[in-house]
């Protein structure tokens, strides 16, 4: 236990049956995750990191591949760089921006797949 950060107790469903608590990271890791999924937390932020996960990309391919307007990508963007979600470097004129760390692809991915399931799959019939 680190001095002066309070633990906040995360328990399994099965520990949770059990009376046992497992040990959580810390406030600071928690309050961190937190940041991280806060930025995750809308549509065109969800739909950019899909698309760096694919390869780097400059503003303009963003504005192309999501048809939505460059300051709402541009705007998005500092929101995920913020964050640490994504990264940027100049590159003559343009600025390519990169995932920072691909484990956050997983993130949504996961999140995307599930929204899938939960509303009946690509062809809208529940399954």
């Amino acid at each position: 236990m680190v001095p002066g950060v309070e633990h906040v107790p995360i328990a399994t469903e099965d520990e949770h049956r059990h009376g046992h608590l497992a040990a959580s990271p810390p406030r600071e890791i928690l309050e961190s995750a937190g940041d991280i999924l806060r930025a995750l937390a809308a549509p065109v932020r969800i739909a950019i990191v899909l698309q760096l996960q694919e390869s780097q990309r400059c503003v303009h391919e963003l504005v192309d591949a999501l048809e939505v307007p460059q300051p709402l990508v541009s705007q998005h963007l500092r929101i995920l760089k913020s964050a640490g979600v994504v990264d940027g470097e100049r590159s003559g004129r343009e600025v390519l921006y990169r995932l920072v760390d691909h484990h956050l692809a997983s993130i949504v991915l996961d999140a995307v797949a599930h929204a899938g399931e939960s509303h009946g799959g690509a062809d809208g019939e529940e399954q």
